[in-house]
């Protein structure tokens, strides 16, 4: 499926090898222009969750994304850590090789925890932080807890049936999780959309996704989000199940000034509701940069 998307490029993360990127490269005639680090979710990859969001973001800005260790056909398949530290230290180093002084960090879902683990280890690489449909912590309740660690104790067995090629069992059945967490099915009702969106993801590594499920279930940025010292924003989906949204308000209201944008929408809000979604976010990298040339 042809998306509107920015070309891929390939990369070298010193001590981890080739990754390929979507790079905008500046809008024309804006050369100092921000740089954008789209930091998608859990399961996904860069395009499924940024496909409605490259291209108007990209009138703005520099915008670039990859797919997370693990996730998608381009993420990196690492024996490392799949602690939200560890990718945050892979987006650090994304604009090291980009060779950029400083990038703006806009995480979705999980990719909001990374993007919060990389203000806290890489100040110095960010000029501000958008974090949307996120939270401090994802694993408070015994349920959610039981849940995660259930998803980390299965990360062996779903290694092994990938070397067996008996993956899309496993797949079937985190489908049908994330639908009985979410209270809803995840399809469009665009039958080529939907086609194209589970193969973007089934196409990651199970074994590192359930793996990234168990150390997003024990991040925490509660005891230091308080002391982010870049321009923030945040975009809260007001109708949540997900991520609830009484957690992204907390988040929002954690931080020492962030600017907030709630809308009317669930969990997967930009893809679903690129309508709410995108206004939303081109206001918060407003409240970060200021308005965008026009």
């Amino acid at each position: 499926m042809k998306i509107e998307a920015p070309p891929w490029r390939e990369i070298h993360l010193p001590g981890l090898g080739p990754l390929r990127i979507r790079d905008s490269g500046p809008p024309e005639g804006e050369p100092d222009a921000p740089t954008i680090l789209l930091i998608h979710g859990w399961t996904v990859s860069a395009d499924l969750n940024w496909c409605r969001t490259y291209e108007p973001i990209a009138r703005r800005a520099r915008v670039v994304a990859w797919d997370q260790r693990g996730h998608g056909a381009g993420g990196l398949r690492t024996s490392g850590r799949m602690r939200m530290e560890a990718l945050a230290d892979d987006a650090a180093a994304v604009v090291r090789a980009l060779g950029v002084d400083r990038a703006t960090a806009v995480g979705y879902s999980m990719g909001g925890a990374v993007a919060q683990a990389m203000w806290r280890r890489h100040p110095d690489l960010l000029d501000g932080l958008v974090l949307c449909a996120t939270a401090m912590a994802f694993g408070l309740t015994t349920t959610e807890r039981r849940d995660f660690a259930i998803m980390g104790a299965s990360s062996l067995p779903a290694r092994l049936a990938a070397a067996l090629g008996r993956e899309e069992p496993g797949w079937q059945a985190a489908r049908r999780a994330s639908e009985r967490q979410a209270g809803t099915s995840m399809e469009t009702g665009d039958a080529d959309f939907d086609r194209w969106a589970w193969d973007e993801t089934r196409a990651g590594s199970l074994h590192h996704v359930l793996r990234a499920a168990w150390n997003l279930g024990r991040f925490d940025s509660s005891d230091w989000i308080h002391e982010v010292d870049v321009p923030h924003a945040v975009v809260v989906c007001g109708d949540d199940d997900v991520v609830p949204t009484a957690r992204q308000r907390q988040l929002a209201h954690a931080l020492p000034d962030a600017t907030i944008l709630e809308i009317d929408a669930d969990h997967a809000a930009c893809v679903l509701r690129p309508d709410l979604f995108v206004p939303a976010l081109d206001s918060a990298l407003d409240a970060v940069h200021g308005p965008a040339p026009r």
